[in-house]
């Protein structure tokens, strides 16, 4: 039997019966943390029931389900800022556990539900906490400190649950989870019951600041908001509010991508705080909604300030579908700015609007011209396509196998290259192979094969080291995901990909496969990431710090879905109890030349050419793109200490183009860019050209051969927020919306 079919057998067959737990209950847990002190004894599966929860509904199960959190010495209580050396799944079988007070999360925790039958969370009547779930809690009488800094509060996911507030009288106030989190994050499968009452104070989700990050499939149901959100940034997909008094309640951000809302019987759907347009007012900078189903709710969008016809906070609404609905747009005080009833917005903007290379400004509030839809990239509804992190519910447990079981150590330092591709070669399409927690260290390229769906345990990595990799002139693909031009179905989740440098020629990931006819984003990957960093201090520029030659490559014949999926050169040290900056290299983010569909959910940060560079490209969706320039250029100016190579198209420098591009677009179409925040904090870890937006002169680049679409794009730092080849078009002074600069649409 091919992989091609095999992969179709897989993919469609669970054996689980009805009964059954979740399989991630019962597989044989071998997982390790390869660097912990104490790898052999040190705990990363930990079922709440083991530490004593009984999930009756009755028993308070507080002080069991923190014990599972916390035990062996893992990062939290505000005594750590950051590790990757002690993760934890807390794992929640099927029940209803009571709690009085709140759930504290340690750092690289994954809370995680049965799947098949999602257990409940229920606050009792006299809970005290900030929230249920607590990503990064207060500490008492700490004059507002935190346990995490909320922009490196990294690697944490809650999945599969139901938190229930309706205990808690209606009157006092209540969160279902303070998520204030950054970049590696993800909430999934989640939701929250509330008070139906009016005026109740309860609240689905509060988020104050942070720097995310990605959040999916979630429903609130009922309280005074469902969720209240501000962040830097945010990418959210499937977001359902049922009869709630206000659907989302935006405080402040840089930018947020909603994909696919449904609002059910609200009186607001978004009520946002806008019109800060200084650094030291900062509200909603920009909040772009596409594919929304609104029903029975007064208003869809209310701004709290008019615009008065200027930038006052850009605002984004494409495939926007109103069953009485009032009014659509409009201001606090009761001003209407865009009738409602029962109708579809094709595509309405509020903000500065732009085309081609002309450098004036319109601003614009009212319709323009839709991006035009591929529409491989769309589903049946005519909704950009969405697909959830696959979870494999419906499979038995002899459907998986163990990489451990096959012979992988895991151990951060036995080389495993040989034992990994026998599992993949033996198993791919028929098993779903699964990477028990730890490091496996692999010296040569690991093939997946079409028909490969592999789950990993707690971020389980994959780290690349030895020669083979430590030529930038000769690279060498670490992970090739599908031969050429292969098809079929080829799943990754939960995984990390890192090195263990110098490894100056390591392609991290390469994606070759396309996904079968009629099968949309088979071929995809979620929440996993790409880590890069190791020992070296700021100001070291040296072979050592090479970290890779490039993050991601998507070639010409494939197709790829990325969710929640960060690819980051870290600009300081994870296990360092001061969180040290050090100078790390990466040549290259992600390069695509994919024709398509590519739909791409995630961030780049920190490489020395560019964060995303598009050649060839066509039919690609992508959500919020995220990306920051490495803090020490132009020291070495770009791209040093790498050379271009024009086999891989490379953009060209000069001494006044010396740093990263954030995105460079070459003899691409059919590219729509859906949220995007382009930062340049530092040159030379300096951040006074802040001030005057002269940290790096361009950022993003489309050349004069592409067509492009891009709303809702902020830049900090940078003099051009967008360039058509590589001369300045759209210049940020003329788009100042709070800390950063934001212009709302530009298409050529």
């Amino acid at each position: 039997m091919s992989h091609y079919s095999k992969s179709l057998l897989l993919s469609s067959l669970g054996t689980a019966a009805p009964s059954d737990p979740y399989w991630l209950q019962t597989i044989k847990h071998q997982g390790t943390s390869a660097f912990n002190s104490d790898p052999s004894s040190y705990q990363v599966f930990r079922n709440v029931k083991d530490f004593g929860a009984k999930g009756d509904g009755i028993t308070d199960d507080t002080a069991a389900i923190n014990s599972a959190m916390s035990s062996g010495g893992r990062c939290g209580g505000g005594s750590c800022d950051s590790s990757t050396v002690t993760p934890a799944i807390v794992y929640f079988p099927t029940g209803t556990y009571l709690v009085s007070s709140a759930i504290d999360t340690y750092y690289y925790t994954q809370i995680i539900g049965d799947a098949k039958k999602p257990p409940t969370l229920l606050a009792s009547s006299s809970f005290n906490g900030f929230a249920v779930i607590d990503a990064d809690p207060y500490i008492p009488d700490g004059w507002g400190a935190q346990w995490f800094t909320n922009q490196n509060n990294f690697y944490r996911s809650v999945r599969n649950l139901i938190i229930d507030l309706r205990q808690i009288p209606a009157s006092t106030s209540a969160i279902g989870l303070h998520w204030q989190v950054s970049q590696g994050t993800s909430l999934i499968n989640i939701v929250v019951e509330m008070s139906t009452a009016s005026n109740n104070k309860h609240q689905g989700m509060f988020m104050e600041n942070g720097s995310g990050g990605f959040m999916g499939d979630m429903i609130f149901n009922g309280g005074k908001y469902g969720i209240q959100v501000g962040n830097q940034q945010f990418t959210v997909r499937n977001l359902t509010v049922n009869n709630a008094a206000t659907a989302v309640s935006g405080i402040w951000n840089w930018g947020f991508t909603f994909q696919g809302v449904t609002i059910n019987n609200c009186e607001i759907g978004f009520d946002l705080a806008t019109g800060g347009t200084s650094k030291s007012n900062q509200t909603v900078g920009s909040e772009a909604i596409i594919d929304a189903v609104v029903t029975n709710t007064s208003i869809f969008v209310r701004s709290s300030v008019a615009s008065n016809g200027q930038l006052a906070g850009s605002l984004v609404l494409n495939n926007i579908k109103l069953r009485n609905v009032p009014t659509a747009v409009g201001v606090a005080g009761g001003t209407t700015v865009l009738a409602g009833g029962t109708t579809t917005i094709a595509s309405w903007v509020q903000g500065n609007v732009y085309s081609g290379t002309s450098g004036s400004k319109t601003f614009t509030q009212g319709n323009i011209v839709s991006a035009n839809k591929p529409s491989v990239l769309l589903d049946s509804a005519g909704q950009i396509f969405g697909k959830a992190h696959p979870q494999y519910e419906n499979y038995a447990v002899s459907q998986f196998i163990s990489v451990k079981s096959q012979g992988a150590k895991g151990d951060g330092h036995t080389d495993d290259t040989t034992a990994i591709q026998n599992t993949l070669d033996e198993y791919a399409g028929c098993k779903i192979i699964f990477f028990d927690a730890g490091t496996y260290y692999v010296t040569d390229t690991i093939t997946i094969p079409a028909g490969a769906q592999i789950v990993g345990e707690a971020w389980s990595v994959i780290m690349a080291g030895g020669s083979a990799f430590n030529d930038q002139n000769n690279p060498r693909v670490v992970i090739r995901a599908g031969a050429a031009n292969s098809r079929g179905v080829l799943e990754i989740s939960d995984m990390v990909f890192t090195t263990a440098g110098p490894t100056s020629g390591a392609i991290m990931i390469e994606w070759n496969v396309h996904d079968p006819s009629g099968q949309q984003a088979a071929a995809g990957m979620w929440d996993s990431h790409i880590r890069l960093y190791s020992q070296c201090p700021s100001d070291s520029v040296n072979s050592a710090c090479q970290a890779a030659f490039l993050g991601i490559h998507l070639t010409s014949g494939s197709s790829a879905y990325l969710e929640g999926t960060w690819v980051w050169t870290a600009d300081h040290d994870l296990d360092d109890s001061n969180s040290s900056k050090i100078s790390i290299f990466t040549g290259r983010g992600i390069l695509s030349e994919s024709h398509g569909p590519v739909w791409l959910i995630g961030t780049s940060e920190h490489a020395v050419l560019y964060q995303y560079s598009l050649v060839n490209a066509q039919n690609h969706y992508i959500g919020f793109a995220q990306t920051e320039t490495p803090y020490y250029q132009p020291s070495p100016a770009a791209p040093a200490p790498y050379s271009t190579a024009s086999a891989y198209n490379d953009p060209t420098f000069s001494s006044s183009i010396d740093m990263a591009w954030g995105m460079y677009i070459q003899s691409s179409s059919d590219i729509i860019i859906f949220g995007a925040g382009f930062y340049s904090f530092f040159r030379n870890y300096s951040q006074d050209c802040l001030t005057t937006n002269t940290c790096q002169p361009q950022i993003f680049n489309v050349d004069s051969a592409s067509s492009v679409t891009a709303y809702s794009v902020s830049t900090i730092g940078t003099t051009y927020q967008l360039s058509v080849s590589q001369e300045g078009v759209i210049h940020s002074s003329d788009n100042v919306d709070g800390f950063q600069e934001t212009f709302t649409a530009w298409s050529k």
